[in-house]
């Protein structure tokens, strides 16, 4: 399916998709993908939803941890803390919607950021509909 969009920006937008591709900014991806609104679209290594881990969705948002007070110790369930964290994170799953366990996403919904989980192809128009109205949002999209 083709996506138009009015008026081009220098903002990442996903402009197409199909059963075995992906296209950002009118460039077909045939392998997953990770990207933001502003920055590069970046190889995902990851090859089928069950592969995720907290590490690949860290890196897919370019997270980094904050670093940790002195007073952490006192927490009774201390969380993990980021410095620049996204509103949200949509992963596309591929052609089907799937669940990612939630001892993996703890971490990330403990520290107040957003996880989506849909079939890539919801997700890439979810993406576009949060980009345009200027959230900071991350999609991660699997292609099966």
């Amino acid at each position: 399916m083709q996506l138009h969009r009015e008026q081009r920006t220098h903002l990442n937008t996903v402009t197409g998709y199909g059963d075995n591709y992906i296209e950002v900014n009118d460039q077909r991806y045939h392998h997953p993908i990770f990207f933001s609104p502003e920055g590069d679209i970046t190889p995902w290594e990851v090859a089928h939803f069950t592969d995720i881990t907290l590490e690949h969705l860290e890196k897919a948002a370019g997270l980094t941890v904050a670093n940790s007070s002195v007073f952490d110790f006192l927490e009774d369930n201390p969380t993990r803390q980021y410095a620049n964290a996204p509103e949200v994170i949509i992963i596309g799953t591929g052609k089907k919607q799937a669940f990612i366990p939630p001892h993996i996403l703890a971490p990330l919904l403990h520290a107040r950021i957003g996880i989506e989980m849909m079939d890539s192809k919801a997700a890439a128009r979810t993406y576009n509909v949060l980009m345009a109205e200027g959230r900071r949002v991350i999609v991660a999209l699997l292609i099966d």
